[in-house]
């Protein structure tokens, strides 16, 4: 899979996703989320690809939502927090 992400301002940004098929996501992230999960180590953009990953290995790109904040992956993931911690340390 191949992750693309391009800020498109106001917090938004636009993640391309090429697969098997080819779908586009609108994402939003806070300022304040971005710095609680990094601390500032990484870019929002390396957030948003690592979180597409951690997403990636638990459905395919055609389930994720068209649309939403980076914090509903919460939601629905439990461990997304600190896992995702973790894919940072990593990369970081």
């Amino acid at each position: 899979m191949n992750i693309r992400v391009e800020s498109s301002g106001n917090d938004t940004f636009e993640v391309t996703v090429e697969g098997d098929s080819i779908t586009r996501h609108t994402v939003t992230v806070t300022p304040e989320y971005w710095h609680k999960l990094t601390a500032g180590r990484v870019s929002i953009e390396t957030l948003i690809e690592k979180s597409f990953e951690f997403l990636l290995e638990r459905e395919s790109n055609t389930s994720i939502l068209a649309s939403f904040d980076l914090q509903v992956i919460q939601r629905y993931f439990p461990e997304y927090q600190q896992s995702i911690g973790k894919r940072l340390s990593l990369s970081a």
